[in-house]
Protein backbone atom coordinates (compact mmCIF):
# COMPACT_ATOMS: atom_id res chain seq x y z
CA UNK A 1 0.00 0.00 0.00
CA UNK A 2 3.00 2.66 0.69
CA UNK A 3 4.82 1.67 -2.10
CA UNK A 4 1.45 2.17 -4.30
CA UNK A 5 0.36 5.71 -3.07
CA UNK A 6 3.90 6.63 -2.86
CA UNK A 7 3.78 5.64 -6.81
CA UNK A 8 0.67 8.02 -7.32
CA UNK A 9 1.95 10.55 -5.41
CA UNK A 10 5.51 10.40 -7.78
CA UNK A 11 3.07 10.16 -10.85
CA UNK A 12 1.26 13.01 -10.36
CA UNK A 13 4.23 15.33 -9.51
CA UNK A 14 5.48 13.93 -12.52
CA UNK A 15 2.33 15.41 -14.57
CA UNK A 16 2.28 18.66 -12.46
CA UNK A 17 6.32 19.62 -13.02
CA UNK A 18 5.37 18.74 -17.10
CA UNK A 19 2.09 20.89 -17.08
CA UNK A 20 4.41 24.11 -15.36
CA UNK A 21 7.31 23.68 -17.49
CA UNK A 22 4.91 24.07 -20.40
CA UNK A 23 3.08 27.23 -18.88
CA UNK A 24 6.02 29.45 -18.09
CA UNK A 25 7.64 30.93 -22.08
CA UNK A 26 11.71 32.17 -22.06
CA UNK A 27 10.82 35.41 -22.32
CA UNK A 28 8.97 35.63 -19.09
CA UNK A 29 12.15 34.08 -17.00
CA UNK A 30 14.84 36.23 -19.21
CA UNK A 31 16.24 33.50 -21.13
CA UNK A 32 16.78 34.24 -25.06
CA UNK A 33 14.45 32.40 -27.82
CA UNK A 34 16.71 30.71 -30.71
CA UNK A 35 14.49 28.90 -33.14
CA UNK A 36 11.55 26.97 -33.20
CA UNK A 37 10.19 24.85 -30.50
CA UNK A 38 8.38 21.88 -30.70
CA UNK A 39 6.57 21.76 -27.49
CA UNK A 40 5.51 25.63 -25.67
CA UNK A 41 7.26 26.19 -22.74
CA UNK A 42 10.19 26.01 -20.78
CA UNK A 43 13.10 22.78 -21.88
CA UNK A 44 14.11 20.65 -19.02
CA UNK A 45 17.36 21.86 -18.76
CA UNK A 46 16.26 25.08 -19.37
CA UNK A 47 14.70 24.47 -16.01
CA UNK A 48 17.53 22.77 -14.25
CA UNK A 49 19.85 25.85 -15.23
CA UNK A 50 17.14 28.51 -13.82
CA UNK A 51 16.98 26.64 -10.81
CA UNK A 52 20.52 25.49 -10.22
CA UNK A 53 20.53 21.53 -10.27
CA UNK A 54 21.63 19.08 -12.79
CA UNK A 55 19.84 18.63 -16.27
CA UNK A 56 19.59 14.59 -15.38
CA UNK A 57 18.52 15.19 -11.90
CA UNK A 58 15.68 17.65 -12.58
CA UNK A 59 14.77 14.56 -15.27
CA UNK A 60 14.65 12.17 -12.64
CA UNK A 61 12.40 14.25 -10.73
CA UNK A 62 10.20 15.17 -13.40
CA UNK A 63 9.96 11.54 -14.76
CA UNK A 64 8.73 10.75 -11.06
CA UNK A 65 11.43 8.79 -10.06
CA UNK A 66 12.22 8.20 -6.55
CA UNK A 67 15.23 10.38 -5.63
CA UNK A 68 16.01 12.42 -2.39
CA UNK A 69 14.84 15.95 -2.70
CA UNK A 70 15.75 19.23 -0.45
CA UNK A 71 13.85 21.83 0.80
CA UNK A 72 16.10 24.77 -0.85
CA UNK A 73 15.85 22.53 -4.10
CA UNK A 74 12.30 22.75 -4.31
CA UNK A 75 12.29 26.23 -3.76
CA UNK A 76 15.17 26.98 -6.37
CA UNK A 77 12.46 25.00 -8.74
CA UNK A 78 9.75 26.66 -7.34
CA UNK A 79 10.94 29.77 -8.56
CA UNK A 80 12.26 28.76 -11.64
CA UNK A 81 8.61 27.60 -13.41
CA UNK A 82 7.46 30.67 -10.59
CA UNK A 83 4.65 28.56 -9.12
CA UNK A 84 2.36 30.55 -6.69
CA UNK A 85 2.58 29.71 -2.92
CA UNK A 86 0.16 27.23 -3.02
CA UNK A 87 1.31 25.68 -6.02
CA UNK A 88 5.05 25.79 -4.30
CA UNK A 89 2.97 23.77 -1.24
CA UNK A 90 1.77 21.35 -3.17
CA UNK A 91 5.07 20.53 -4.93
CA UNK A 92 6.72 20.16 -1.32
CA UNK A 93 3.71 17.43 -0.65
CA UNK A 94 4.48 15.89 -3.47
CA UNK A 95 8.20 15.63 -3.26
CA UNK A 96 7.17 13.84 -0.23
CA UNK A 97 8.26 17.28 2.13
CA UNK A 98 6.19 19.35 5.01
CA UNK A 99 5.51 22.10 3.28
CA UNK A 100 7.01 25.55 4.70
CA UNK A 101 4.59 27.09 6.97
CA UNK A 102 2.06 29.28 5.17
CA UNK A 103 2.31 33.32 5.54
CA UNK A 104 5.40 32.70 8.18
CA UNK A 105 6.75 36.36 6.75
CA UNK A 106 3.88 37.62 5.12
CA UNK A 107 1.39 40.60 6.85
CA UNK A 108 -1.63 41.85 5.88
CA UNK A 109 -4.58 44.06 7.64
CA UNK A 110 -7.07 42.81 9.19
CA UNK A 111 -9.96 43.13 6.72
CA UNK A 112 -13.51 44.42 6.94
CA UNK A 113 -14.72 41.10 6.57
CA UNK A 114 -12.86 39.43 9.23
CA UNK A 115 -14.01 42.05 11.64
CA UNK A 116 -17.43 41.54 10.37
CA UNK A 117 -16.98 37.75 11.12
CA UNK A 118 -15.45 38.78 14.48
CA UNK A 119 -18.63 41.07 15.20
CA UNK A 120 -21.23 38.26 14.10
CA UNK A 121 -20.38 35.55 16.90
CA UNK A 122 -21.29 38.75 19.39
CA UNK A 123 -22.66 38.43 21.81
CA UNK A 124 -20.15 35.96 22.69
CA UNK A 125 -16.70 36.26 22.73
CA UNK A 126 -13.87 35.92 20.09
CA UNK A 127 -10.01 36.59 19.31
CA UNK A 128 -8.43 36.78 16.16
CA UNK A 129 -4.61 36.20 16.87
CA UNK A 130 -1.33 35.19 14.64
CA UNK A 131 0.87 32.28 14.46
CA UNK A 132 2.61 33.84 17.49
CA UNK A 133 -0.69 33.96 19.62
CA UNK A 134 -0.16 37.61 19.11
CA UNK A 135 -4.24 38.93 19.02
CA UNK A 136 -4.41 40.87 16.45
CA UNK A 137 -8.16 41.54 16.83
CA UNK A 138 -11.15 40.94 19.22
CA UNK A 139 -14.94 41.27 19.64
CA UNK A 140 -16.55 43.94 22.00
CA UNK A 141 -17.21 40.84 24.62
CA UNK A 142 -13.85 39.59 24.10
CA UNK A 143 -12.58 43.14 25.33
CA UNK A 144 -14.86 42.99 28.53
CA UNK A 145 -14.14 39.84 29.54
CA UNK A 146 -10.27 39.91 29.49
CA UNK A 147 -10.00 43.37 30.09
CA UNK A 148 -8.32 44.42 26.96
CA UNK A 149 -7.17 48.09 26.83
CA UNK A 150 -6.03 48.64 23.23
CA UNK A 151 -2.44 48.14 23.79
CA UNK A 152 -0.39 44.86 22.55
CA UNK A 153 -1.70 41.37 23.91
CA UNK A 154 -0.59 37.77 23.40
CA UNK A 155 -2.79 34.79 24.00
CA UNK A 156 0.09 33.06 25.46
CA UNK A 157 1.06 35.97 28.00
CA UNK A 158 -2.57 36.34 28.55
CA UNK A 159 -3.07 33.19 30.06
CA UNK A 160 0.16 33.19 32.07
CA UNK A 161 0.09 36.93 33.59
CA UNK A 162 -3.39 38.09 33.33
CA UNK A 163 -5.00 37.90 37.03
CA UNK A 164 -8.63 36.64 35.38
CA UNK A 165 -7.47 33.43 34.79
CA UNK A 166 -4.56 33.36 38.03
CA UNK A 167 -7.85 33.78 40.42
CA UNK A 168 -9.30 30.44 39.27
CA UNK A 169 -6.46 28.75 40.31
CA UNK A 170 -7.51 24.69 40.13
CA UNK A 171 -8.53 25.04 36.64
CA UNK A 172 -5.19 27.17 35.52
CA UNK A 173 -2.90 24.76 37.34
CA UNK A 174 -4.26 22.11 35.13
CA UNK A 175 -4.81 23.52 32.12
CA UNK A 176 -1.22 25.25 31.80
CA UNK A 177 0.83 21.73 31.11
CA UNK A 178 -1.35 21.29 27.50
CA UNK A 179 -1.18 25.20 26.79
CA UNK A 180 2.53 25.50 27.12
CA UNK A 181 2.68 22.43 24.99
CA UNK A 182 0.62 23.82 22.39
CA UNK A 183 2.48 26.71 21.79
CA UNK A 184 5.73 24.69 21.61
CA UNK A 185 4.16 22.36 18.99
CA UNK A 186 2.77 25.52 16.71
CA UNK A 187 6.98 26.91 17.64
CA UNK A 188 8.26 23.68 15.76
CA UNK A 189 6.74 24.59 12.84
CA UNK A 190 9.33 26.96 12.51
CA UNK A 191 12.33 26.10 14.34
CA UNK A 192 14.83 29.34 14.80
CA UNK A 193 11.91 31.76 14.40
CA UNK A 194 12.53 35.04 16.42
CA UNK A 195 9.09 35.55 16.70
CA UNK A 196 8.13 32.19 18.83
CA UNK A 197 11.77 32.56 20.58
CA UNK A 198 11.15 36.27 21.56
CA UNK A 199 6.89 35.11 23.27
CA UNK A 200 8.88 32.46 24.86
CA UNK A 201 12.35 34.88 26.65
CA UNK A 202 9.84 37.38 27.57
CA UNK A 203 6.73 35.42 29.39
CA UNK A 204 9.26 33.02 31.03
CA UNK A 205 10.65 36.16 32.47
CA UNK A 206 7.10 36.99 33.54
CA UNK A 207 5.80 33.66 34.79
CA UNK A 208 8.45 31.10 36.59
CA UNK A 209 5.01 28.75 36.49
CA UNK A 210 5.72 28.75 32.16
CA UNK A 211 9.51 28.97 32.58
CA UNK A 212 9.45 25.02 34.25
CA UNK A 213 6.57 24.23 31.52
CA UNK A 214 8.47 25.33 28.79
CA UNK A 215 11.76 23.60 30.09
CA UNK A 216 9.60 20.12 30.29
CA UNK A 217 9.85 20.19 26.59
CA UNK A 218 5.99 18.37 26.32
CA UNK A 219 4.53 18.63 23.00
CA UNK A 220 0.41 18.81 22.15
CA UNK A 221 -1.72 18.84 19.62
CA UNK A 222 -4.16 21.51 19.58
CA UNK A 223 -7.80 20.68 20.61
CA UNK A 224 -11.62 21.77 22.13
CA UNK A 225 -10.24 23.16 25.68
CA UNK A 226 -12.34 24.51 28.95
CA UNK A 227 -10.81 27.91 29.77
CA UNK A 228 -11.71 29.48 33.33
CA UNK A 229 -11.09 33.01 34.22
CA UNK A 230 -12.70 35.19 37.37
CA UNK A 231 -14.13 38.50 35.61
CA UNK A 232 -14.14 41.08 38.82
CA UNK A 233 -18.20 41.99 37.88
CA UNK A 234 -19.31 38.83 36.45
CA UNK A 235 -17.92 36.15 38.59
CA UNK A 236 -16.64 32.95 37.30
CA UNK A 237 -16.76 32.67 33.67
CA UNK A 238 -16.23 28.70 31.88
CA UNK A 239 -15.68 28.54 27.92
CA UNK A 240 -15.27 25.45 25.42
CA UNK A 241 -12.98 27.71 23.74
CA UNK A 242 -12.61 26.59 19.88
CA UNK A 243 -9.42 27.03 17.57
CA UNK A 244 -10.15 27.48 13.68
CA UNK A 245 -7.81 28.10 10.71
CA UNK A 246 -8.49 30.56 8.32
CA UNK A 247 -8.35 29.19 4.82
CA UNK A 248 -6.71 32.19 3.27
CA UNK A 249 -4.37 33.09 5.86
CA UNK A 250 -3.80 29.75 8.01
CA UNK A 251 -1.26 31.41 9.77
CA UNK A 252 -4.16 33.08 11.49
CA UNK A 253 -6.58 31.27 14.21
CA UNK A 254 -9.86 32.63 15.32
CA UNK A 255 -10.53 31.59 19.17
CA UNK A 256 -14.26 30.81 20.11
CA UNK A 257 -15.60 30.86 23.53
CA UNK A 258 -18.67 29.44 24.12
CA UNK A 259 -20.29 29.25 27.25
CA UNK A 260 -20.16 25.97 29.45
CA UNK A 261 -23.93 24.75 28.96
CA UNK A 262 -23.75 23.68 32.19
CA UNK A 263 -22.56 27.05 33.94
CA UNK A 264 -24.16 30.57 34.60
CA UNK A 265 -21.40 31.87 32.14
CA UNK A 266 -23.88 33.14 29.86
CA UNK A 267 -26.44 35.33 32.06
CA UNK A 268 -23.03 36.30 34.01
CA UNK A 269 -22.14 37.73 30.42
CA UNK A 270 -25.03 39.66 30.11
CA UNK A 271 -24.03 41.53 33.09
CA UNK A 272 -20.86 42.86 31.87
CA UNK A 273 -22.83 44.67 28.86
CA UNK A 274 -26.49 43.54 28.12
CA UNK A 275 -26.44 45.78 24.95
CA UNK A 276 -24.19 43.08 23.52
CA UNK A 277 -26.73 39.98 24.60
CA UNK A 278 -29.09 38.96 21.94
CA UNK A 279 -32.69 38.14 24.00
CA UNK A 280 -32.97 34.94 22.30
CA UNK A 281 -29.91 33.82 24.21
CA UNK A 282 -30.62 35.24 27.81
Amino acid sequence: MVSELAERRRGQLREFLRDRRARVAPEQVGLPVAGRRRTPGLRREEVALLAGVGVSWYTWLEQGRDITVSADVLDAIARALQLSRAEQSYLYLLAGLNPPPAGASSGGEVTAEIRRLLDAWSPLPVVLRDRYWNVLAYNDIARLMFGFDGTAQNCLVTFFTNPRYLAVREPWESAAPAVAAAYRADAAHAPGDPGFERVVTELSALSPEFAALWERHDVGEPEQAVNVLHHPEAGELYFDATTLILAHRPDWNLVLYNPRPDTPTLDRLAQLDTSLVAPHLR
